[in-house]
């Protein structure tokens, strides 16, 4: 018994250390604040509340309970390590519908493939000495047992301890330290998110109409005049969701090489240039910034909106398009059945999808058939079918990890540039603007170039600031800090034939402002009220608003000249603003309603989505 007794208490003190060093791992990389570094202190006393339950009763039960609940925890540490590197955000009880994604190659959060975060699984080390610890005690004789009185205690312990984590999780109404608590602390924020995703459901029948309506119409921003109204109306129009296409990259030289020259091309003849418009994809990334590009509808913060939401009625460009007599398509180079798109794409009003399946893979490069092998294609579905038509196209080529085949590489890079991800972005970035420019010759030799608007945007950022080398290696390309402004900041071109005229505009907009810029230009009538967004032709500049759905907290925001970041504890004063394009820190006082609007409009916007409120309104034959 004493030799027993002795294994217990060097594997005890070999288990504990380790468990420490977890936490201090797991709150390093969480990049928990330093002023809060009393934070872990209530996830290890929550755990040793857990441990001394555990060891006081011997039985094979207890041990296999106690090993089960350790490991779930462990992995969950893991996941929200991997999680909060690429999305700057705990891991919610939702995205566990997403774990498939998560770890499949090619997709857009393969945070294990590409964008890997080894060190995460060192998390999962000390589960061989938890393991060890609890064979240690499982051989100790039914004589070494604790009191009754030491059993009451730890339970009373233990029952208090779980009672306080609820209360702060569950509790709305608590404020200050309390709410900071359940965004930075591992126990409280995921019983916070296990708590809100049930609530939600169960409120999701408790909408009120009228209340959503009136904050749409008090919060989103009124573009006013007509200005290019009905210029594009009757024409084709080619939508085009670009791969992982940032705007640093445009009128960008690298040796005297442009990155993109036919992209600079198009800006200067017959075009609208949006230059501040931001990326509004949520958690299904490319596919949560087509749905918001088609729906003008903020995606959410829980997971994919083709999934989610699938089966909504919706009435988005797709459909607007077809009660003007358009014929509706898609175009993509991969599986159809990736994000859903196969079945969310009946809801979302497009006709005809042409996938891997349908299209010729006649050139392959990364994941699927080439962006300039789907335009040409597409070009030749196209010439075959009664205008007029919707085409919206989703390239794939300019893809992570950007590893181009050598025949494709056009771009010369530097020695300290070729093998890096950096310069394999930059070499995809020139393929993609070749597809651009050879789509506007494939269009031009059908005779469809004239009658045709070509209008697209990235969807997402290429290269995520989280990851350190990144970071400096993008700072140094860009001669300032690579901070959320330039990663989050997409191109938007409408590209007009017989317009006569070439504008840039500088309003700040998201993805959800696509559709009313649209709409305008094509003289298109919008039958609905859940519009989050905005025309930029004719939105005034000091009234662009743009709120971020992931990588910032939501809460934060981008407008006129500046962005704001809410503080990773979730109040407003431990945040930051900073200057677009200087990095140069501004004042706080006076923004904070619009961080509370931005709020409001993602969390407005999910409810329309969760009580499918156009169902109620729209009736498609």
């Amino acid at each position: 018994m004493k030799e027993k007794m002795n294994q217990l208490r060097k594997m005890w003190w070999l288990a504990f250390p380790v468990f420490v060093l977890k936490l201090v791992l797991y709150y390093r990389w969480m990049e928990l604040p330093k002023s809060w570094i009393w934070v872990p202190v209530i996830t290890l006393g929550f755990f040793l509340t857990v441990f001394e339950l555990a060891s006081g009763w011997d039985t094979r039960l207890s041990h296999i309970l106690f090993l089960i609940f350790y490991s779930l925890f462990s992995l969950v540490m893991t996941i929200d390590t991997i999680y909060y590197a690429y999305f700057g955000q705990f891991v919610s009880i939702n995205q566990l519908w997403q774990i498939d994604s998560l770890f499949t190659a090619g997709t857009e959060t393969n945070l294990a493939g590409a964008l890997s975060i080894p060190w995460g699984l060192i998390l999962l080390l000390d589960l061989p000495f938890m393991a060890e610890w609890q064979k240690a005690r499982a051989g100790i004789s039914g004589k070494w047992r604790r009191t009754i009185w030491w059993k009451g205690g730890t339970v009373l312990c233990f029952a208090a301890m779980v009672g306080l984590v609820g209360v702060i999780s569950v509790n709305d109404g608590l404020d200050g330290d309390f709410m900071r608590i359940n965004h930075l602390e591992f126990v409280t924020c995921h019983t916070n998110d296990f708590y809100t995703t049930v609530a939600g459901e169960i409120q999701k029948a408790n909408v009120n109409t009228d209340e959503i309506k009136k904050i749409i119409q008090e919060n989103v921003p009124k573009a006013e005049g007509d200005e290019l109204h009905g210029v594009a109306k009757g024409k084709n129009l080619i939508l085009i969701q670009v791969e992982s296409l940032n705007t640093w990259t445009i009128g960008k030289s690298y040796n005297g090489q442009e990155l993109t020259p036919n992209i600079n091309q198009l800006i200067q003849n017959n075009s609208l240039y949006f230059s501040k418009v931001f990326s509004s994809s949520g958690k299904g990334n490319t596919s949560d910034a087509e749905f918001a590009a088609l729906n003008s509808l903020y995606p959410t913060t829980v997971r994919e909106c083709y999934r989610m939401y699938v089966n909504n009625t919706y009435n988005g460009l797709p459909w607007i398009l077809r009660s003007e007599g358009y014929e509706t398509m898609a175009f993509h180079g991969y599986e159809k059945e990736f994000w859903n798109r196969n079945i969310a794409y009946k809801n979302q009003g497009i006709q005809t999808f042409y996938s891997e399946s349908e299209l010729e893979m006649t050139e392959k490069s990364g994941f699927g058939l080439t962006d300039k092998e789907m335009f040409r294609q597409a070009v030749d579905v196209l010439k075959e079918k009664e205008e007029p038509w919707f085409a919206f196209m989703i390239t794939l080529t300019n893809h992570i990890p950007y590893e181009l085949d050598e025949d494709l590489c056009s771009l010369k890079l530097d020695s300290s540039e070729d093998g890096t991800l950096a310069g394999h972005y930059m070499q995809a970035v020139r393929y993609t603007d070749e597809a651009i420019g050879m789509l506007i010759e494939y269009l031009k030799e059908a005779g469809l170039y004239e009658d045709t608007i070509i209008a697209f945007y990235g969807d997402h950022q290429g290269l995520n600031k989280e990851t350190g080398s990144v970071q400096r290696k993008m700072t140094q390309l860009l001669g300032r800090e690579y901070d959320y402004d330039e990663m989050m900041r997409i191109p938007f071109l409408i590209h007009i034939p017989g317009l006569e005229e070439a504008r840039t505009i500088d309003t700040v907009g998201g993805q959800i402002d696509i559709l009313p810029t649209l709409a305008n230009l094509m003289d298109l009538s919008v039958k609905q009220d859940y519009i989050f967004g905005s025309d930029l032709v004719n939105l005034a500049r000091e009234d662009g608003f743009y709120a971020p759905v992931t990588y910032m907290p939501v809460g934060s925001f981008m407008k006129n000249d500046f962005f704001y970041e809410l503080g990773r504890d979730g109040t407003f004063e431990s945040g930051r603003r900073v200057e677009l394009f200087t990095g140069k820190e501004l004042s706080l006082t006076g923004w904070k309603d619009d961080s509370e609007r931005a709020k409001l409009l993602i969390e407005t916007s999910k409810k329309v989505l969760d009580a499918n409120l156009m169902k109620e309104e729209i009736t498609h034959e």
